[in-house]
């Protein structure tokens, strides 16, 4: 709106896609009464939703720590005290029996990620190999690399690749505080060739890094104005992990994590809002409320690359508690930071 307002109008019939949201009508929406904007938020999913069905995702770490980068969050990190021990990328063939474990009990997507800056070719040869073979286990493939330039994300689509993970992490303003090895512009550069390559984007940020209310509606906006929404809006809460310069972040307030759902779900309605990093921290009832503000896709496992995430006995406790379904559920075998 032009004095930066929220809509006055809750949305009756199927809610139309906008690439053209500024960052003062996302703060307004943020600012809403919170039975409002969970109203809104609500009404919005069911529009294109159905708002019992939750999309359950694999995911596991083909290549673990060692990475050049900086990003604060991120015990990958070879920069940072304690980071986590860098490790070979694993074997085609090893991926694969994850793959046929992760199909055996019910996964429809499998997940794979690398900690690097940008993949090498000989490495990217190996990953296609990789993606193709779990597509012949007829499922979808999601990986996440680094920087892509167009000839890998071309390669990549060659090989069957579905989905691309790479997100922003935050707004533009902010994220000179969290990362200084690459620039903004290259993640934008990475998510344009992954989308010219006809590859699904999955790209979202994380939460909880010491960002203020600004840079948290900055990065709605940065996402929900890309030229085509990603498929898939991973909102990730920061697992503090010792030794990063994160380590001893303040937490923030639970509802605040929910109203960034929320606002997601409005401003992106046919995209995917995942639940991330941060789960094992986070109440059933926090999480209820994601649900219900719109959030229907998490990753089911114990651990998030190197971080910790819900047992899945307790993922499923809940959502039977809630009636909810799942859309191919399967089991994370994962080791990588905030994704």
């Amino acid at each position: 709106m032009p004095d930066g307002s929220a809509p006055a109008t809750r949305p009756s019939s199927t809610p139309a896609v906008r690439n053209d949201w500024s960052v003062a009508e996302i703060q307004a929406l943020l600012d809403l009464p919170f039975p409002e904007l969970m109203f809104r938020a609500q009404a919005v999913h069911r529009l294109t939703f159905d708002p019992t069905d939750i999309q359950i995702s694999t995911l596991l770490s083909i290549k673990t720590g060692g990475c050049p980068e900086d990003c604060a969050y991120c015990p990958q990190s070879a920069r940072h005290e304690e980071s986590v021990k860098a490790d070979r990328l694993m074997a085609v063939e090893k991926v694969l029996e994850e793959a046929k474990k992760a199909r055996a009990a019910g996964a429809s997507r499998f997940c794979m990620g690398a900690a690097w800056r940008s993949p090498k070719d000989h490495d990217l040869e190996t990953v296609c190999a990789m993606v193709e073979g779990v597509k012949g286990l007829g499922m979808e493939t999601c990986v996440t690399l680094g920087m892509l330039d167009t000839q890998q994300a071309e390669k990549l689509k060659t090989a069957g690749l579905d989905y691309y993970n790479h997100n922003l992490d935050t707004s533009p303003e902010f994220y000179g505080e969290i990362i200084t090895t690459r620039t903004y512009q290259d993640r934008l550069d990475t998510l344009s060739n992954v989308r010219d390559a006809g590859i699904n984007v999955c790209c979202g940020g994380i939460v909880g890094m010491g960002e203020n209310d600004t840079n948290r509606a900055g990065l709605i906006a940065a996402l929900a104005t890309l030229p085509t929404h990603p498929e898939s809006v991973p909102i990730n809460l920061l697992v503090k992990v010792k030794g990063t310069p994160l380590g001893d972040a303040e937490d923030i307030d639970p509802l605040d994590f929910v109203r960034m759902i929320a606002v997601a779900r409005i401003t992106m309605p046919k995209s995917r809002v995942r639940l991330a990093a941060g789960r094992e921290n986070m109440s059933d009832e926090t999480q209820t409320l994601c649900f219900l503000a719109g959030a229907n896709s998490i990753f089911y496992g114990e651990r998030l690359l190197t971080t910790p995430n819900p047992q899945a006995q307790r993922d499923r406790q809940l959502l039977a508690r809630l009636g909810m379904h799942t859309t191919g559920v399967g089991l994370d075998t994962v080791e990588t930071a905030q994704l």
